[in-house]
């Protein structure tokens, strides 16, 4: 099997240094869609270098480290890169983000899950500077064609939704050439600006980068219900449940409660397609 779990998980950590600046942080925000209206006061905290914060969700990107493609040479993983799919994202926040600095990002195979006909790799990112600990990150990716050797099938947690209506509605719209600006923080898969190689992959034209949407829907839940307070955030979470193309409108639906936001997603211009699922933001 392609996979051997308890090499992969008993396989030591390794360890590389980051850095970024300002710079670093101004891009991602704007790979997001900030700066609309470009004078607005609110879009500034994204934009503009002496008012700076950085949206936690930086943490996907920083260093333009793409620890998911680095776990996945792993020890004790020889897996074909085209039965990959990045199935979910979640983010500990152990502190605020600078605007800058350097640090130490640590990843490992936390956990690998069999599911029949896949397999789930649980790839642990850990970055800390000299004041400690930064934050903690996981991907989950799933591998096509891996699974069925009878190991564990870990959790399959679903996040039921409140029954009544949302507190909070806001469509967002990706503007046609974001993939093509997102991808500048450091995510270079050609099926988010190549339409041929798109086309190979089964799609009609490039897609948005789920972390994209996940950044955006982490800043609309700041934006609207933290008060634009980036470190009110502790964590957030999510599972890619569908893809949105660059051109269409992101709709994202907030229910507060308390110390968490619970947060659906889905493309207006597909009968409300599901994008983001079981996603859940948890603040102070």
């Amino acid at each position: 099997m392609p996979i051997d779990p308890a090499k992969a998980v008993a396989a030591e950590p390794r360890s590389a240094e980051i850095s970024w600046d300002h710079k670093d942080v101004q891009l991602y925000h704007l790979g997001l869609g900030a700066g609309v209206p470009a004078t607005d006061p609110d879009e500034l905290r994204y934009t503009l270098e002496s008012k700076l914060h950085v949206l936690p969700s930086f943490a996907t990107v920083a260093g333009a480290g793409m620890g998911v493609v680095g776990g996945l040479s792993a020890p004790g993983i020889d897996i074909d890169l085209a039965a990959v799919l990045h199935g979910g994202q979640s983010i500990t926040l152990h502190r605020p983000l600078p605007t800058g600095g350097r640090a130490v990002s640590t990843s490992r195979v936390a956990a690998v899950y069999d599911k029949g006909k896949a397999a789930v790799l649980v790839l642990r990112s850990e970055a800390a500077d000299e004041d400690g600990p930064l934050w903690t990150s996981d991907a989950s990716i799933f591998v096509r064609g891996e699974g069925g050797w009878g190991g564990d099938r870990g959790p399959s947690e679903r996040l039921a939704l409140p029954d009544r209506a949302p507190d909070a509605t806001v469509d967002r719209p990706i503007r046609e050439e974001q993939a093509l600006l997102y991808r500048l923080s450091g995510d270079w898969n050609p099926l988010h600006a190549d339409p041929e190689f798109a086309k190979l992959a089964g799609f009609d034209r490039p897609i948005l980068h789920g972390l994209c949407s996940y950044g955006m829907t982490l800043k609309a839940v700041v934006d609207t219900l933290l008060d634009g307070d980036v470190t009110r955030v502790r964590s957030y979470r999510t599972r890619f449940a569908g893809i949105v193309f660059p051109g269409e409108t992101l709709r994202i639906r907030m229910w507060a409660g308390d110390g968490r936001v619970q947060v659906a997603v889905t493309a207006v211009e597909r009968d409300d397609a599901p994008v983001l699922a079981d996603t859940l933001v948890e603040h102070s």
